[in-house]
């Protein structure tokens, strides 16, 4: 009888063995699935400012092109109407030359004239307010393109700096679900933050870090 007794007693404890080891089991398998729910959330936000890094990126590459082909072409008007200027420089002077060995003064005062004329396009060439390409409006006109180029060229590299973080931060934080180690899950969300310092420095104040030699 008593041994019966001691069966069914030895039995009911390696049950409930069973049970508590089941259930500490379940608590750590929910534990882990808990987790790696949170990573693939972390995982997927990493994804979507990814996205806005390389959109704004290629968006800044496009416009800091086209800013430099403006600049370029600016600049070339510019040079054409240097050009210019030196011609008509030159030729009104050489005019004023000659007018000075003729006697004939209706001859000498039409190449005065002509002189005269000419200088005062050399004049218009120089600084033209009204059409706004004399060679003044011109330098002003290229060296803002060449300005906004930069500032758009700077936001593009600190874009890419982003993405980059972005990108490191996607593989570890997938290399912390197949591993099971956390610490590169934090790493991964620390370069999001990262990231997304570098995204705002790049769209607020593009030059800070270029003039600190640091891009």
């Amino acid at each position: 009888m008593s041994h019966g007794v001691h069966a069914v007693q030895h039995e009911v404890e390696h049950h409930i063995e069973h049970e508590e080891h089941g259930h500490g089991g379940g608590r750590k398998k929910a534990l882990i699935e808990g987790l790696n729910k949170k990573i693939a959330l972390l995982i997927s936000v990493l994804a979507l400012f990814l996205a806005f890094a390389e959109t704004l990126g290629k968006s800044s590459q496009t416009e800091g092109i086209s800013l430099n082909i403006r600049a370029s072409d600016t600049w070339n008007f510019f040079q054409a109407k240097t050009i210019r200027q030196t011609t008509l420089r030159t030729a009104a002077q050489a005019v004023t030359v000659e007018a000075g060995t003729i006697v004939d003064d209706a001859r000498k005062a039409a190449l005065l004239k002509q002189a005269d004329d000419w200088m005062k396009t050399v004049a218009r060439y120089e600084s033209d307010p009204a059409e706004k390409d004399g060679r003044k409006e011109l330098r002003a006109l290229a060296e803002k393109y060449e300005h906004a180029r930069d500032t758009h060229l700077a936001r593009y590299h600190h874009y890419e700096y982003a993405a980059a973080a972005f990108q490191i931060g996607i593989v570890l934080a997938s290399a912390a679900v197949i591993t099971g180690m956390i610490a590169l899950a934090y790493i991964a969300g620390g370069l999001g933050f990262v990231g997304l310092a570098i995204m705002g420095l790049g769209f607020f104040n593009p030059d800070y870090l270029h003039s600190l030699h640091l891009i």
